[in-house]
């Protein structure tokens, strides 16, 4: 699976650009609010329908303008692909495969698959638990299409439920009605609940070995997903804790309150572990991310790498280069230094000024 090549109009700071990615490793390099990781935005969000950073549509069009055109060119076992994003400010936005209109965005998964890592996600062991379930929640909707649906639905039935406890005051009445909605809530939450074990299982059946190597075999980490409550019990939790819910109008209990944890030989780092440890541990969480996607879908992913190096060692320089070279990979930065301190193979390099790209030898 490759990016061929690429087409903007009205994209963030680009006017029109038109960009042929190598199928090896691709340098965007320039100083800092030049478009770099506007590019590597642009393809994520062609193949998730979702910004990384969770921009809106009307943010992520050029200012002064309407409408926003990426065009991705694919190549999927050697089968063409194009896929069409139109995005505009007042309105959903269209999405086309291969010039045939689809009507949901879950639509586009699948089609290719993409790893994100930027600084943010070095960080994402030490921060809050919404970045943790934000990374389950982006890896599993491109893996799985039953996950999707499961979790849109949750989603839905969450922010009604919650709009019903807080009308609760004004229309006591309408209480009979969350027999319903709690039964729909835990139906959807105990397939998501299911869905991101199993997701978890097999990363610990992938990160250990990564994170040994990336440690000279000092640490054994392991991932324990923590629901807030068992797929068994969600059903008996929802209707014992209905009383808070409705003092505290809000849906206190469920998947959308789920954590996960970090295990280095037994020490939940989230609190106990040094930043080195947390880094660490992140990385092995995004190489694992690159096998576990390459098991299930036999083939690799394409990586975006944004600024990533500058925030890692040497060490983690190192093992992350190395571990790369053989997949599609976007890379941000401001200078190529480090890699040619690392003698790392560059295959196409692009040097980005001011909404403008230009490829260099």
């Amino acid at each position: 699976m490759i990016i061929e090549s690429m087409e903007l109009l009205n994209y963030r700071n680009y006017e029109s650009l038109k960009i042929d990615f190598d199928s090896g490793t691709n340098i965007f390099y320039g100083d800092n609010a030049q478009g770099k990781t506007n590019v590597l935005e642009a393809v994520y969000l062609c193949c998730t329908a979702k910004s990384h950073r969770g921009a809106k549509d009307r943010e992520i069009i050029r200012f002064d303008q309407e409408e926003s055109h990426i065009k991705l060119h694919i190549r999927k076992n050697d089968v063409p692909c194009r896929i069409d994003m139109h995005l505009k400010k007042n309105k959903t936005k269209g999405i086309a495969v291969n010039g045939v209109p689809i009507r949901k965005a879950s639509e586009l998964f699948g089609i290719a698959n993409v790893v994100f890592f930027s600084p943010e996600d070095l960080n994402i062991i030490k921060n809050g638990p919404g970045e943790r379930r934000r990374f389950l929640d982006l890896e599993l909707c491109q893996l799985d299409r039953l996950y999707v649906h499961a979790l849109v639905h949750y989603n839905k039935i969450v922010l009604q439920r919650n709009k019903l406890l807080k009308d609760l005051a004004f229309h006591p009445e309408y209480e009979s009605t969350l027999d319903v909605w709690d039964e729909q809530l835990a139906a959807y939450g105990v397939q998501v609940m299911q869905h991101r074990s199993q997701f978890i299982e097999q990363l610990n059946g992938i990160i250990g070995k990564i994170h040994r190597d990336l440690t000279g075999g000092k640490e054994e980490l392991i991932i324990s997903y923590e629901p807030n409550t068992s797929p068994e019990a969600f059903a008996g939790v929802l209707f014992k804790n209905r009383e808070q819910d409705k003092k505290q109008k809000t849906t206190l209990s469920g998947p959308h309150r789920d954590d996960m944890s970090f295990l280095i030989n037994g020490i939940d780092i989230r609190r106990f572990g040094s930043q080195g440890q947390q880094r660490s541990a992140a990385l092995s969480l995004k190489l694992s991310e690159i096998e576990l996607v390459k098991s299930l879908i036999h083939d690799y992913p394409i990586l975006l790498l944004d600024d990533v190096l500058s925030e890692l060692d040497s060490s983690r320089q190192n093992h992350l280069l190395s571990s790369i070279h053989h997949i599609q990979t976007m890379i941000t930065c401001t200078g190529l230094d480090d890699f040619v301190e690392h003698r790392f193979h560059l295959d196409r390099v692009f040097k980005v000024t001011n909404g403008s790209i230009r490829k260099e030898n």
